[in-house]
């Protein structure tokens, strides 16, 4: 297999208009089921996602079923959820007692089991997903179950945030290193070795704005000010005072985020690029023109429907990804076998459980 002739070895050819009859009925038995139906509409919106999304001369296939999902938010109910809820408890009525240190570290502990989860959680649920993708047949998934990732998780966000926040592009590249090492697509692992250094200049622009819209604050509420006493005494003060923190609320949200999105465009190209499967090498290559245009029409589209279009927003990030997801190298299909990875019996209770997103 060797994409040579220019053409992508990813492409999408799916439209909204066909999506558009799942994610209508999806939300419309969510809602008549109290929202229960939402662990069969994920497997749904999958199907037709997966099944329009072409790798090299295939179409993706989606093996999940809704009653793995459901299943999987059931186990989380019953060892994580309620064992929390009874701890909780026990520890507000030890405080309550006067045993506030006994309760203090229950508390804690509590929470950080929390922490530690949501590391497994993460690394779970893309072994998940891998082992109900099916390419030409083949699926992917490991036989890691990520304990070991969790306590990784752990410590490197830690030590990430410890260290004045310097370290977060080591912890973000470090553990997407470390998950994505661990996985494999039918006979062949995946070798991951995205570097923080391409990516740290743009986090310390992220990470200096701040300072930055501090002083441009000051600029602002000072020209404000003085721009509202000449204009009319003290009435003329208030008014510059309120358009000088509306500037001030615009600047720091808008600008702040369209630095995040800056980094985030450069993230993604690091750690995609530094992916591989055999002699696959894998890139995205998502400007960060094409991330703010994304987010801006996910923005119109939301708002301008009254929020019902938040429905089609999976089918957008998507297609999305797998436009600009591209891949170079070859591999002999001769080659390429059924993985021997136990497959998962349940979905993605934890990941559901912490709300986190997709791949």
């Amino acid at each position: 297999m060797d994409d040579q002739d220019g053409a992508s070895a990813f492409g999408f050819e799916g439209s909204w208009r066909e999506f558009a009859p799942i994610a209508f009925t999806n939300l419309l038995l969510t809602i008549v089921t109290l929202g229960i139906y939402r662990f069969w509409a994920t497997p749904r919106e999958r199907r037709y996602l997966w099944s329009r999304s072409r790798f090299v001369d295939e179409n993706l296939e989606w093996a999940g079923t809704g009653k793995e999902l459901f299943i999987g938010f059931l186990l989380v109910l019953l060892l994580f959820a309620l064992p929390f809820f009874v701890i909780s408890q026990v520890a507000q009525a030890l405080v309550m007692r006067g045993q506030e240190a006994l309760g203090t570290i229950l508390t804690l502990g509590s929470f950080l089991l929390i922490f530690y989860l949501a590391g497994v959680a993460r690394f779970r649920a893309l072994r998940y997903r891998l082992s109900r993708t099916r390419w030409r047949g083949i699926r992917g998934g490991s036989d890691n179950q990520g304990f070991g990732f969790g306590l990784s998780y752990m410590w490197k966000t830690l030590v990430g945030y410890v260290a004045l926040g310097l370290m977060i592009p080591w912890s973000m590249t470090s553990l997407w290193n470390e998950r994505w090492g661990k996985m494999s697509f039918g006979p062949y692992e995946f070798q991951a070795n995205a570097e923080s250094g391409g990516v740290f200049a743009r986090f310390l622009l992220f990470y200096l704005s701040p300072l930055i819209f501090f002083v441009g604050a000051l600029v602002l509420g000072a020209m404000g000010m003085l721009a509202g006493f000449g204009v009319g005494g003290e009435e003329g003060a208030k008014i510059g005072g309120f358009v000088s923190l509306l500037g001030i609320a615009l600047f720091f949200y808008l600008g702040l985020g369209l630095i995040a999105v800056v980094f985030y465009a450069k993230y993604y190209r690091e750690v995609v690029g530094a992916t591989q499967w055999r002699d696959i090498g894998f890139s995205f290559e998502a400007s960060t023109g094409d991330w703010i245009k994304l987010l801006l029409g996910d923005f119109a589209l939301v708002v301008l429907t009254l929020g019902i279009g938040w429905i089609f927003l999976s089918y957008r990030h998507w297609k999305f990804f797998m436009v600009h997801l591209e891949a170079r190298g070859e591999i002999l299909l001769d080659e390429l076998t059924q993985s021997t990875t136990r497959t998962a019996t349940h979905g993605e209770g934890l990941l559901d459980a912490f709300d986190m997103g997709a791949i």
